[in-house]
């Protein structure tokens, strides 16, 4: 787990480390709209972006007539802007929808909607080093999930951001926002887009000291104040965000919510 060449050294990518972990069952594929949909039916669950009454989305998504009533933007990344009315069935504003898009990954939900969702399916989300262990796909000291090309035999492997960040994105992979959750070549344990596409909630809370200790089973601290996430988005460019690697990380509150963050579940057993 870890990385001796952390592509981000501030976020704790390193040390690499020996972590042992016992068998799980990993969702093939992020949690699609359609099945969140089945959740919110059967439960009438409301994500914590519908109770609060936004959630941030990248400006280059949104229209005209959503950017003009807005007059604030995060200062360390101007490109994201609080959407009233954006949430997992308005992904990118009020005047958006999923239709033709319940294959895609649900959007928009928080740490703890993604909790809420997976324990409904009788599961839970993944440690990161459950998730760090499912993306390398049984790849050993490999950048990403199929090696270390990004585009071997140019060929795409992720969803991920061409063209120069934040400005133009060429959409050379096929897709300029989210994918369908079937997308792209699966890694080496059938999984898809473990990196790329969307980011991925994990069960740990955020710490960037970690022990070289060969640990069984490791959780991350007992408490924090933001929860780790995994393997970057469509947003993603090695110019301003290089974290599609597994070993990558980054993190946000438990209650955050983006155009850009899903989700996928564990479990002890099959489902």
């Amino acid at each position: 787990m870890g990385t001796e060449n952390p592509g981000i050294p501030q976020d704790g990518e390193g040390p690499q480390r020996r972590v042992h972990l016992d068998g799980f069952y990993m969702d093939v594929f992020e949690v699609s709209n359609l099945e969140f949909q089945k959740f919110v039916n059967t439960t009438g669950y409301v994500t914590e972006a519908e109770k609060f009454g936004d959630s941030f989305v990248f400006e280059g998504l949104l229209s005209e007539a959503v950017k003009n009533q807005i007059s604030q933007a995060v200062a360390a990344a101007p490109w994201w802007l609080p959407v009233q009315g954006a949430d997992w069935r308005h992904p990118e504003g009020p005047d958006s929808d999923i239709v033709g898009r319940l294959d895609h990954p649900v959007l928009h939900v928080s740490w703890n909607d993604a909790v809420a969702y997976c324990a409904w399916k009788g599961k839970r989300l993944p440690t990161e080093a459950e998730w760090e262990y499912a993306c390398r796909g049984g790849l050993k000291d490999r950048i990403f999930p199929w090696g270390n090309k990004l585009n071997p035999k140019g060929q795409h492997y992720a969803n991920l951001w061409q063209g120069e960040f934040p400005n133009h994105n060429t959409g050379e992979d096929g897709y300029i926002k989210a994918a369908p959750v079937t997308s792209f070549p699966v890694n080496g344990y059938g999984l898809y887009n473990m990196v790329g596409n969307a980011w991925e909630w994990t069960a740990d809370w955020w710490n960037i000291h970690h022990t070289t200790d060969e640990l069984h089973n490791p959780t991350g601290p007992t408490m924090g104040n933001d929860k780790v996430k995994k393997g970057g988005s469509y947003m993603c460019h090695k110019s301003y965000c290089y974290r599609y690697r597994c070993a990558a990380r980054s993190q946000n509150s438990p209650d955050s919510s983006s155009s850009n963050l899903g989700f996928r579940c564990v479990s002890q057993k099959r489902s």
